[in-house]
């Protein structure tokens, strides 16, 4: 299911998953994320990266999270309601990324807690596989995310949240 509008934790239920729209990576995108945050050849240089073990230009994994989560993000289910995020469970690359692969995200709800005590945080952790065009897994990535209650934004008012 893609969404269309802000989620709040009420409508998060384990099972659920959300599909985003798909994203390609070209290759002087890769090569400049890879030139300010990964600077090694198989990621910033077209020519060396061929005599590595990949034998082409592939995109940093970093870079591979930062494109899923923007992908889940631009569905706009955590855009009234997300509260930021504790950490990432857990990280793995599956396949490398190259560039003119297209990558798509399906979230996949994995837990629904409510907060324990009034100065804790309702959260939901999601977990995130990340497919290229070719319907293979590159990554996968678990987090946890603190989500804001619907009824806690209507007592917040329009101006004070």
């Amino acid at each position: 299911m893609k969404v269309v509008q802000p989620l709040f934790f009420e409508d998060f239920e384990e099972g659920q998953v959300y599909e985003t729209d798909s994203r390609t990576l070209g290759e002087e995108e890769i090569i400049a994320f890879g030139q300010r945050y990964a600077p090694l050849p198989y990621h910033t240089d077209p020519v060396a990266a061929r005599e590595t073990r990949f034998g082409t230009l592939i995109a940093p994994g970093y870079q591979t999270a930062a494109v899923t989560f923007g992908l889940f993000a631009r569905t706009g289910a955590l855009t009234t309601s997300g509260m930021g995020s504790p950490g990432v469970d857990s990280l793995r690359w599956k396949l490398p990324v190259r560039a003119g692969d297209t990558l798509r995200v399906l979230a996949h709800v994995i837990e629904v807690s409510p907060a324990r005590g009034a100065r804790g945080h309702d959260a939901v952790r999601i977990r995130y596989d990340t497919y290229n065009q070719r319907d293979e897994i590159v990554m996968t990535l678990t987090s946890l995310h603190f989500v804001r209650r619907r009824a806690a934004l209507e007592q917040e008012g329009p101006n004070n949240g």
